[in-house]
């Protein structure tokens, strides 16, 4: 890879990540404090990203692989989403935010598997290149969220300017994806089907007892996981906490942090004590919610916000790795693709749309909620889905096979 291609593709990631995070997060606090939206409301908004995340796979696998290259369609999409997030920054109220924020998702969610196309494209090792690119994703999240706390938008009501500030990166991302080096389609002429899209033939993988119980648990963990999503900012902003969005990404650290610590883990720890820990971070990060205030248990706020690098990396990367251990070469980019689907789709659609009228019950009056009862709640579904899975997932040494897949029950002992 030359010079140049490095600094287009670790620019590409940096902006796709910095378009993300420059309004996501902040997103529920907007909809609350200017759009005067409910908590039914915030959460179906946040669904949004579950509905971009199912149709997905469509437009990649229908389009991208067979028709065209993926970096034009990269500059395509991210063109229509400047303009998208632009119409956001002026929507009235949350009739007219709504629709604009669901054609906005619906065209964002394609592009995270697109610039990885473009980058894997590039590379002769991926393993070892691919993650000093990723890794610029990352950086750009936690630029944006620097920056809107620096700016202290929140604390003026200035949050529309985030919806402009990624149209604006949108638009540079859209022209730049122009100019990256080709990828042409993969699928060209041939013939793509439903089950193709959605992975379904690693479906023979559920046969194997201990990943249907790890594929159950992983549905289970996004409910909670939408509720951090949903109402980590609102509540911390709603609670006094100062510039609350450049606080919140010292959890994009912690998983850099981690990241960087798993093969340390992995080899001492394996597949069971990993997946655990990270079910178990989940109910503490809402106890440390629930308890937490900007007074003397400031701390506990923090350790919920930084636990993060344990709560994603420990629970969903070595989920991927798990799965990859167990399809094997022949289906493991269909078992991605269907975990994914399952987790960011339907997971996490469920545990939005159950999140809000949680959050609305439990709000006594217009300006308050009652946040410790409302963390409390997904903090018990985390520890339930914890203790289902230590009864039931088995982490054993021997080979278990099934027709049609090369399925191994991975030892405490998988690498990375």
């Amino acid at each position: 890879m030359t010079a140049a291609t490095r600094v287009k593709l670790s620019t590409m990631m940096f902006l796709e990540f910095f378009i993300w995070g420059a309004w996501f997060v902040t997103m529920g606090t907007y909809l609350t404090k200017t759009l005067s939206a409910t908590g039914t409301q915030n959460a179906g908004a946040y669904a949004t990203q579950s509905l971009g995340a199912i149709i997905a796979p469509f437009i990649i696998g229908l389009i991208a692989d067979r028709y065209f290259s993926a970096q034009k369609i990269l500059g395509v999409l991210h063109l229509i989403g400047a303009a998208l997030m632009f119409y956001e920054s002026k929507a009235p109220d949350f009739g007219s935010f709504y629709p604009g924020i669901l054609a906005y998702m619906i065209v964002y969610m394609p592009t995270l598997a697109l610039v990885n196309s473009v980058s894997f494209k590039q590379m002769t090792n991926p393993s070892k290149e691919f993650p000093w690119i990723r890794v610029f994703g990352t950086v750009g999240w936690i630029v944006a969220g620097v920056t809107i706390g620096w700016l202290e938008w929140e604390k003026s009501g200035s949050l529309a300017l985030t919806f402009k500030m990624a149209a604006i990166a949108s638009l540079i991302l859209g022209l730049l994806s122009f100019t990256l080096p080709n990828t042409p389609p993969i699928k060209k002429g041939q013939k793509t089907t439903f089950g193709d899209i959605i992975g379904l033939d690693s479906i023979g993988l559920l046969k194997n007892r201990s990943y249907l119980i790890f594929f159950i648990a992983s549905i289970a963990i996004c409910i909670p996981l939408a509720f951090y999503y949903n109402f980590t900012n609102p509540f911390l902003n709603e609670i006094g906490m100062k510039r609350a969005a450049g606080v919140q990404s010292l959890g994009q650290v912690s998983e850099f942090a981690f990241m960087i610590a798993m093969p340390f883990f992995f080899v001492r720890l394996g597949v069971k004590k990993m997946l655990a820990m990270g079910m178990l971070a989940w109910a503490l990060r809402y106890v440390f919610f629930a308890y937490g205030d900007v007074g003397s248990n400031y701390w506990m706020l923090i350790a919920g916000i930084v636990i993060h690098g344990v709560c994603y990396d420990f629970f969903f990367v070595t989920g991927q790795i798990y799965t990859d251990k167990l399809a094997g070469e022949r289906f493991k980019s269909a078992a991605q693709g269907f975990i994914t689907l399952a987790t960011y789709g339907v997971g996490m659609l469920i545990g939005y749309y159950i999140s809000g009228p949680i959050v609305d019950h439990w709000q006594p009056s217009p300006t308050t909620h009652d946040w410790k009862t409302i963390w409390l709640i997904p903090a018990g579904i985390a520890a339930l889905v914890l203790v289902v899975f230590l009864l039931f997932f088995k982490d054993r040494n021997n080979t278990e096979t099934q027709p049609g897949l090369d399925i191994e029950e991975p030892s405490s002992s998988i690498q990375i």
